[in-house]
């Protein structure tokens, strides 16, 4: 669990303020946009249009392989095929894969966002979550499992966040230490959280779970990113504070 608390002055507080007043819209935008879509989905259960028992399993089966990616399919040159690394963002599998991705992007997004601005915010997201989910297919070119979630723009996210704000505070509950609060500066926390992602890749398979890959792309584009267009300017290295709000790793 992370965990983010008010900030009272300095570079990092005046980021937070602002993003927790309402200057983060575009993190809101995606998070409300992911919301809406997955419960007008038949995956949520709740669109009675879609049906139930087998024709529901049917129904979202087909939603899949529509807004998902296929990885063989992708290099056939169908635009929808080229599409679909954008709109399998959008695109979440079950309440547990939907929440906890609108966790991580609330917890991180708004001030990655309000330190990058709105147009860039957007574009780094989009951008950086398509080009995680176009190496996970290249990586699983003969796969015909569907790839869908928001996880690889998330860990974008999480990548610039490490760069920009690495001395954050955040309260993390870490299970193999019995769930004991402990505070840690960001970048100590995202970078356990990118070797876990990393030694889960070298093991994942190309076949149903968790696009680990994916994950590990999306962090290193994103922090890369961030190192290239701010490494000259200012960054944010306000010691002792946190971010606001909770999500679970």
């Amino acid at each position: 669990m992370i965990e983010r608390r008010a900030v009272t002055g300095g570079p990092t507080g005046r980021l937070l303020r602002a993003a927790t007043a309402g200057g983060a819209p575009v993190t809101y935008a995606l998070i409300g946009l992911c919301c809406a879509i997955f419960l007008i989905s038949p995956l949520s259960g709740f669109n009675p249009t879609y049906g139930t028992a087998d024709t529901l399993l049917a129904a979202q089966a087909g939603y899949f392989e529509r807004w998902g990616v296929i990885p063989a399919e992708l290099w056939g040159g169908s635009a929808h095929a080229l599409l679909t690394p954008l709109t399998a963002l959008f695109v979440h599998g079950s309440w547990l894969h939907l929440l906890g991705n609108m966790l991580f992007l609330y917890v991180f997004g708004a001030m990655a966002e309000e330190r990058m601005g709105r147009a860039e915010f957007a574009f780094f997201y989009l951008g950086c979550g398509y080009l995680a989910l176009l190496a996970y297919a290249a990586a699983h070119a003969s796969s015909d499992q569907t790839l869908v979630g928001a996880s690889g723009a998330i860990s974008a996210v999480l990548g610039a966040f490490l760069y920009l704000f690495p001395r954050a505070r955040v309260t993390s509950l870490f299970p193999f230490l019995l769930f004991l609060p402990l505070r840690f500066p960001a970048w100590i926390v995202l970078i356990f959280w990118f070797v876990l992602q990393w030694m889960a890749a070298q093991g994942a398979g190309s076949g149903p779970g968790v696009a680990y890959l994916a994950h590990v792309v999306g962090f290193a584009t994103g922090f890369l990113y961030a190192w290239g267009r701010y490494r000259r300017g200012a960054r944010v290295k306000t010691p002792a504070t946190a971010t606001e709000g909770e999500s679970q790793p």
